[in-house]
């Protein structure tokens, strides 16, 4: 094909964060009937969702993201697409995720990624000790009789105590996470929110007799399907979705496909005035003439959220200054320790902090901070009813929110 030198799109800000919240299925119906299947197609279309661990509102993170854009959803849909039907499973994009299990045969490039990588490099093999071999072998063996085990299944014994090491993990715990990572072991259940190991041959026996991806397939794979989720975006942005390749080889694919007239060049206005240069899929010009129309509903949004993960992205095209504060100080928050930012149509337009109290099944919201020149009467109105509708979902039968 012919290289083409055409000049850049311009994107303004407001179009640029609509397309980024229609690929991340946040300009849907948020009302729409939901059952299995209708879970499924919203994961397969962000392409992941991340786990995590902190209950401190009622549900976890991956559960209030799926929430955000299905207002009828439980979570116990979830734990069947996982559990029973196996069309998803766990394991690792810039966190630990669940991902479509049609895409299997890419996360081989990762697999065997993290088994190249040398000792020096590789945290799980020190922290297995000085016989990593003997260790994953005697790992393996006790899934194959045994399993499925929870990590805690395979007791230390005094030796394997006194070295405990990082996290302080026992060698058979990180050896765990070493087959997990490697592809050997996969997490076959949920027991609470502990994992459950079993052989990956054994829970998806198909996926595992899948050929690997080539190298020029998943580059192609992971750049392509990034974009096609937020629309357009620099090649860091692009490279960080999935986080499955180097920048470098990101931005000189963007290079070579836009060369190509397979992907558009674009330069992306911020509300501050900024203006970024990138790219954006092929079909854009069709994809911002159908973009919906943003509604007026409110919504909650997880922490963790891919709109609002890239947090320099968040401020250029949103205006919203966001930071997780979990882990910070107390003394130290600006706002909260698990805040959700609240978003009406296509703007930012507030936060707050809930919490659950499960002794007394309150939802409690502790804090409302309104974006200035955001909010009028109407949307506080919006945003009480999304409140409302939330603490149903986290299973509350109070709700006290400020006065």
């Amino acid at each position: 094909m012919t290289a083409t030198t055409t000049s850049p799109d311009r994107v303004s800000a407001t179009v640029a964060r609509r397309l980024l919240l229609h690929g991340q299925q946040l300009l849907i119906d948020h009302d729409r009937p939901v059952d299995v299947e209708r879970v499924d197609e919203v994961i397969k279309r962000l392409g992941y969702v991340q786990l995590d661990s902190i209950n401190y509102v009622g549900q976890r993170a991956h559960h209030v993201t799926l929430f955000s854009r299905m207002h009828r959803y439980r979570a116990d849909l979830l734990t069947d697409l996982i559990e029973q039907r196996r069309s998803l499973f766990e394991h690792w994009t810039h966190d630990a995720s669940v991902v479509p299990i049609d895409w299997y045969p890419h996360w081989k490039v990762r697999f065997a990624r993290f088994k190249r990588a040398d000792r020096t490099k590789n945290w799980c093999l020190r922290c297995i000790g000085d016989e990593p071999e003997r260790v994953l072998r005697r790992v393996r063996s006790k899934l194959r009789r045994n399993g499925p085990l929870l990590a805690r299944d395979f007791a230390p014994d005094r030796k394997e105590a006194k070295g405990s090491g990082w996290w302080n993990w026992h060698p058979a715990k990180a050896a765990l996470e070493y087959l997990w990572r490697t592809g050997d072991v996969t997490i076959a259940e949920r027991r609470g929110f502990e994992r459950v190991y079993d052989l990956t041959k054994r829970v998806y026996p198909e996926a595992v007799a899948e050929k690997a991806t080539g190298s020029r397939a998943h580059l192609d794979w992971a750049c392509r399907e990034a974009l096609d989720r937020i629309g357009v975006g620099t090649p860091a942005e692009i490279a960080a979705y999935f986080q499955a390749e180097p920048m470098r080889a990101v931005k000189q694919w963007c290079e070579r496909e836009a060369d190509r007239g397979r992907l558009r060049r674009v330069v992306v206005s911020g509300v501050d005035g900024s203006e970024k240069p990138g790219f954006g899929v092929d079909d854009l010009a069709e994809r911002i003439r159908a973009l919906p129309k943003p509604g007026s509903h409110v919504r909650l949004l997880c922490p963790f959220d891919p709109v609002i993960r890239d947090r320099a992205r968040a401020k250029r095209l949103f205006d919203f200054d966001y930071r997780f504060e979990a882990f910070t100080p107390a003394a130290k928050r600006r706002y909260g320790y698990y805040v959700l930012p609240l978003l009406q149509g296509d703007r930012l337009i507030g936060r707050t902090d809930p919490r659950f109290d499960s002794k007394t099944e309150t939802l409690e919201v502790q804090h409302i901070w309104w974006e200035p020149g955001r909010v009028s009467a109407t949307t506080k109105r919006r945003a009480k009813k999304a409140i409302e509708r939330f603490a149903e979902f986290v299973g509350a039968r109070n709700v006290v929110t400020p006065a």
